[in-house]
């Protein structure tokens, strides 16, 4: 295989990694007013993402470097012309993992219920965010002969994108539901499958029209497949979550997302940053990658640590698979040592 080929095929994959696991995370985050009734609710709820949050977001950080070092120019070319949008992103996962640490310092109720609104915001604006992103990138944007981008931060906003925005945040946010029945009991569990049946219902309509507004407008015969998998797939997580079967719902959100981020990836080849004013200033696999030397170093160190950092997240849910109850939750929150985050 062309390492050029090779290195967007693990962008793409550290991509999928990245939304499957964070998205739950956000998931959980916006799930905070409805499904926190109490403090202890709201910390049952933190705490099913406490010991992986921030291994998951890591993902995001290795996708970054990936790109940065195969791929330089589509890394210039992206990071200056969504220089706004990333950067809202970044303070919006700043703004999270500070209130995961923080909200249990104090035992007042009223800053407690900051934190948890910023948790909640922390995790709506990525979840959102990133699906404009990825839409802009499939639909293409305005570039010069430089691969600059030319464009606004409003042009950006456009229908489609607006339509991939909301699609993210959907299924990110029943991800997050369904993985809150997978790992909580008793009456957070059952309020969390019926969120999850709600929310799913929603979900299955935003996400069928963006999918299929993707494959009719810039969709490839691979891309199309893999949104018809992305739409089966949905369909059987939401029914199995009504039937009250949490772990098989989950995996099925997991691969949802995961197909659905492929096909965007898949209608995006050989591109990497189409240019929708002048199709001659895109940004491809070939002129946007580094050279042959850069790739094959990079291809070696990523056989050697991806299989490790692999195993060890692995290991990482292994440890933690276990349910989360009110009765765990003690009195009083602990000050100190971020317990709750952890």
């Amino acid at each position: 295989m062309d390492l050029t080929v090779l290195w967007f095929c693990i962008v793409g994959f550290l991509f999928v990694g990245y939304f499957v696991l964070d998205g739950f995370d956000f998931g959980v985050g916006m799930s905070l007013p409805f499904l926190g009734r109490d403090d202890t609710d709201r910390r049952v709820l933190i705490n099913t993402i406490g010991p992986v949050w921030d291994l998951n977001e890591t993902w995001v950080i290795v996708a970054g470097a990936a790109l940065f070092a195969a791929f330089p120019e589509w890394y210039a070319t992206l990071f200056s012309g969504f220089y706004l949008p990333l950067l809202l992103i970044l303070l919006a996962l700043i703004l999270r993992g500070v209130s995961f640490e923080y909200r249990h310092q104090r035992p007042e109720q009223a800053w407690k219920r900051r934190f948890d609104r910023m948790i909640v915001i922390g995790s709506a604006v990525p979840a959102f965010l990133w699906g404009v992103a990825f839409s802009n990138i499939v639909a293409g944007v305005p570039l010069d002969a430089n691969h600059d981008y030319i464009g606004t931060f409003f042009d950006l906003l456009n229908p489609y994108a607006l339509l991939g925005g909301l699609t993210t945040l959907l299924l990110f946010f029943t991800h997050g539901v369904v993985f809150v029945s997978l790992k909580t009991e008793g009456d957070i569990r059952e309020r969390a499958r019926r969120l999850a049946t709600r929310a799913g219902v929603v979900t299955i309509v935003v996400a069928a029209a963006f999918l299929l507004w993707t494959s009719i407008a810039y969709g490839t015969l691979a891309s199309v497949l893999l949104s018809v998998v992305a739409a089966v797939t949905l369909i059987g997580a939401v029914l199995a979550n009504a039937r009250g079967r949490e772990g098989v719902a989950f995996g099925l959100m997991a691969a949802t997302i995961g197909v659905a981020v492929l096909s965007l990836f898949f209608a995006l080849f050989p591109d990497v940053m189409p240019a929708s004013n002048d199709p001659a200033n895109s940004l491809t696999i070939t002129n946007a990658s580094s050279s042959e030397y850069t790739l094959t170093i990079m291809s070696w160190v990523a056989l050697i640590f991806l299989p490790l950092i692999l195993a060890y997240q692995g290991f990482t849910y292994w440890i933690f698979r276990k349910r989360v109850t009110r009765a765990q939750i003690p009195a009083e929150a602990s000050v100190g040592g971020g317990q709750e985050a952890h």
